[in-house]
C-alpha cells in the first residue's frame, strides 16, 4: 500500500458517521447489513447514510452484495487489515524494540 492510498482510506474513516457505520460493519462480520437495519441502528437518515456508504465504498473499506432485492454491506476486510499492516510495518524500528504480531509494539517494563 503506498501513501495515496492509505490517505483515501484513512480519510473514509475520519468522519463520526463513516467511523461509527464502519465499526457497526465490523461487528455483523463477512454477513454484513442492510441499509435498512444500519439506519436503524445508528439512528441516521437513509439519504445521510446512502451518501456515508458511497464514501466508504469509493475507498474500498466496505463492500456491497445484492440478494434479491436487498442490498447488503459489509467491512472490506482485507482492505481493514492491509491498512492496519500498513500503518505498523515499521513499529518499533527506530527504537530497536521488536514487534509482535497481536500486540504490534511491545512496551517497556517501566
Amino acid at each position: 500500500m503506498d501513501n495515496s492510498t492509505a490517505t483515501l482510506k484513512l480519510a473514509s474513516l475520519a468522519q463520526e458517521t463513516r467511523l461509527a457505520i464502519f465499526r457497526e460493519l465490523v461487528q455483523a462480520g463477512p454477513d454484513g447489513l442492510n441499509p435498512g437495519v444500519l439506519a436503524e441502528r445508528l439512528d441516521i437518515a437513509q439519504a445521510t447514510l446512502s451518501f456515508h456508504l458511497k464514501e466508504l465504498r469509493h475507498a474500498e473499506m466496505i463492500q456491497s452484495r445484492q440478494e434479491g432485492r436487498f442490498i447488503f454491506y459489509s467491512a472490506n476486510f482485507s482492505a481493514m487489515n492491509a491498512l492496519l499492516g500498513f500503518l505498523t510495518e515499521n513499529c518499533c524500528s527506530e527504537s530497536g524494540a521488536g514487534c509482535t504480531p497481536d500486540l504490534h509494539c511491545e512496551q517497556e517494563d517501566a
